[in-house]
């Protein structure tokens, strides 16, 4: 499982130029799902997205979790996080789950950060096309893998 972790000043995803939802400062956090991924790869990232200490305490220090920083969370499934551009110019998607399982272990995923984090966590909407607006603070952008890739 792989996550694009951005911390945000605000964020929203629309449907077909509908807003479906909208967060204020936080973390907008891609989540790409791997074939073979797991419950421990749920809990990982979860823990780890929540756990960052990416938001500034009183001195200005990156020092607080999203938690402490009294933010919110965002959760955009995002199956190109998987894609191989390594060879070609068209990248392969092969190792992304396939969209049954990956509705269900995404689901699973939303379900885990809200039983750690006690702010507001939203979704944007599985399979859909969807645009997403954020405003990227610092900007602070973290990549995190359940396999430890990087």
């Amino acid at each position: 499982m792989r996550a694009v972790v951005q911390r945000v000043k605000t964020a929203s995803v629309r449907v077909d130029g509908r807003e479906i939802s909208r967060i204020d400062a936080g973390l907008c956090c891609l989540i790409g799902i791997e074939a073979g991924d797991s419950w421990s790869d749920i809990d990982h990232i979860a823990r780890r997205i929540c756990g960052l200490r990416i938001f500034d305490d009183e001195h200005g220090v990156m020092n607080l979790d999203v938690g402490q920083a009294q933010g919110e969370i965002l959760l955009i499934s995002q199956f190109t996080l998987l894609g191989d551009a390594r060879r070609g110019k068209r990248p392969s998607y092969s190792a992304a789950e396939q969209p049954g399982k990956a509705s269900e272990l995404f689901s699973q995923m939303v379900e885990r950060v809200a039983s750690l984090h006690d702010g507001k966590v939203a979704t944007g909407q599985f399979q859909a096309e969807m645009d997403v607006h954020i405003v990227n603070h610092g900007p602070v952008t973290i990549l995190l893998d359940s396999r430890k890739l990087f």
